[in-house]
Formats: structure tokens, sequence, C-alpha cells
């Protein structure tokens, strides 16, 4: 079942709520993967589950297996695409309740390396054409 209010959920249907903060990519196996805004990360994404679901222990072994599987290949992609020195892994939800990684690669000479990254710190907006530019790296390498 969809939430009507959250941006995962209703990215077709009103696409004002995913665009206040992210730009869809693609569809993975169970997942979409979207750009994240704010790009004081280089390369910064969301993997949100395709169903909204709460916790991964909603998920059965196979399901939970397969959202995996999408994160470790966008994890992949972003590694090919913009070379960080680790890509850290949140996932909240607090408020959202949709379950969703966030994939925020950290580099050594920039932006919060060795310590938590800001949710979203409001440094880093960018350009439509960056933003594509970007959507292209990451495509060409999934």
């Amino acid at each position: 079942m969809k939430d009507q209010n959250c941006a995962y959920c209703m990215r077709e249907e009103n696409p004002a709520l995913l665009d206040a903060f992210g730009i869809f990519i693609c569809r993975l196996s169970v997942s979409d993967l979207i750009l994240f805004k704010e790009q004081s990360h280089p390369g910064r994404c969301i993997v949100a589950y395709r169903d909204h679901v709460s916790e991964l222990t909603e998920l059965s072994d196979g399901e939970r297996n397969a959202f995996f599987a999408d994160v470790a290949r966008a994890a992949r992609a972003l590694h090919t695409a913009f070379h960080p020195d680790k890509v850290n892994y949140g996932a909240y939800g607090d408020t959202g309740r949709h379950l969703h990684f966030h994939l925020v690669p950290k580099y050594k000479d920039q932006f919060e390396w060795g310590g938590v990254f800001q949710m979203d710190p409001k440094k880093a907006v960018l350009s439509q054409e960056k933003y594509q530019e970007m959507i292209g790296q990451i495509r060409a390498a999934l």
C-alpha cells in the first residue's frame, strides 16, 4: 500500500514531494535509486525500497537480500563513478517511515571526513546540468 504523503511512494503521482530533496535516477530490482540534491558529498544517493515498508524486519529473507543487492549495486556504481575513499550507509526514517538507505561517498580531503555525515547540511546545491551529468555517470556505472 502506498502512503499518499511519502515522496518515495508518490514519486510518479506527486513528483513535487521527491523534487524537494532528490532526483530519480532509475529503478533497480526492488528499489529506486535517487540522487540526493544536497551534494556536500559528491555522488550522495538514496536507495529506497519500492514498497512502503518501514523496517527491514518487514521483509522476507528474499526481499531483504534483493534490497541489499540493490544497495551494493548502487555503492559499486558510486565507487566507479566518483572514486570515494569510503561510502557511509545510513538508514533512518523516523518521520518518513519508508525503508531507504543513504549512500554517502566520503573523501579524505573533503567535507566531514572522519565524522558522521550531516543529514542535510545545505552546503552544496548544484545546477540542473551538473545533476544530470552526475546521473549520467551513475547510470553508466550501473
